[in-house]
C-alpha cells in the first residue's frame, strides 16, 4: 500500500523528527554537529522555511518550523539530509544511509500547543541527562531563545512572541516555562501524534486541518491500522 503524504499546509508549524538508522549515531563529533547546522541554515534560507527550535542529540534531531507554503519542509529537510549524509559519509569513511526512513513530522497548533514543542525539543537534554540547564547545552535553539545568543538565525514564532510585550520580558517569560518539567500527559500526546504524524491541537483546529486535507488527524489507538 503506498504512504499517505505527510501533512502540510502552508503557515501552519510542524514538529519535526529525524533519526539515525537503527538509532545509531547521526553525529559522532562537535565538528558533524556544526556542520549539520551550516546546512541546515543553507537549507531553512534555500526554502525559506521558518526555524523556531531545534536540538541536535546523538542519534537524532528535532526541529520546529514553519512553511511559507506546501512542500516547502519536505525540499528542506531532502536538501539538508542529502549533503549531510554527503558529508558525513565522506569524513568518516562510510557509505550508505544514514537516517531511519523517513523523517517524520506533525502539525502543531498556534496557541499552549506551540509553546509546549518548544519546552519538548529544547528540555530533551535535560531529559536525557546530559545537563540541569538546558541554556547550556550547546547544540540547541535554547541559548538563542533566552537572548543568550545572538544572530542565531531563528525567526520567534507570533505565539512565542506574545509572552511578553519587551524582548527581556519574554526570555523571562519563556525561562519561567522551561523551569516547569512538562506533564507526563503531555510529554505522551507529544509523542503520540508525532510518531502517527497528525495534528496535534484544539478540536477547532484539528477540524479545520481535517477540512482542509480531507484526512483524518488525530492519533489512533496502537491496535488500529493506519489511515
Amino acid at each position: 500500500m503506498a504512504r499517505l503524504p505527510r501533512l502540510d499546509l502552508p503557515g501552519i508549524p510542524q514538529h519535526i523528527v529525524q533519526r539515525g538508522n537503527n538509532r545509531l549515531p547521526c553525529f559522532l563529533d562537535d565538528a558533524d554537529r556544526h556542520r549539520y547546522l551550516v546546512l541546515l541554515r543553507d537549507a531553512l534560507a534555500a526554502t525559506h522555511v521558518s526555524l523556531h527550535a531545534y536540538v541536535l542529540m546523538e542519534n537524532h534531531v528535532h526541529l520546529l518550523a514553519t512553511p511559507p507554503a506546501a512542500g516547502s519542509i519536505g525540499q528542506m529537510m531532502q536538501r539538508l539530509g542529502r549533503r549531510y549524509v554527503w558529508w558525513f559519509n565522506a569524513r568518516h569513511g562510510r557509505t550508505g544511509t544514514l537516517w531511519e526512513g523517513r523523517y517524520k513530522a506533525c502539525l502543531v497548533d498556534s496557541e499552549r500547543y506551540l509553546l509546549a514543542c518548544y519546552r519538548y525539543i529544547e528540555l530533551n537534554p535535560v531529559r536525557a541527562r546530559l545537563t540541569d540547564d538546558p541554556a547550556t547545552y550547546r547544540w540547541s535553539s535554547c541559548a538563542a531563545n533566552l537572548g543568550l545568543r545572538p544572530r542565531s538565525g531563528l525567526v520567534p514564532h507570533a505565539t512565542w512572541l506574545e509572552l511578553a510585550a519587551t524582548p527581556e520580558d519574554r526570555h523571562g517569560a519563556y525561562r519561567r516555562l522551561l523551569d516547569e518539567a512538562l506533564p507526563d500527559q503531555t510529554l505522551a500526546e507529544i509523542r503520540a501524534y508525532l510518531h502517527q504524524q497528525r495534528a496535534w491541537g484544539r478540536d477547532d483546529f484539528q477540524a479545520m486541518v481535517e477540512a482542509r486535507t480531507r484526512r483524518f488527524v488525530g492519533i489512533r489507538p496502537a491496535h488500529r491500522p493506519p489511515g
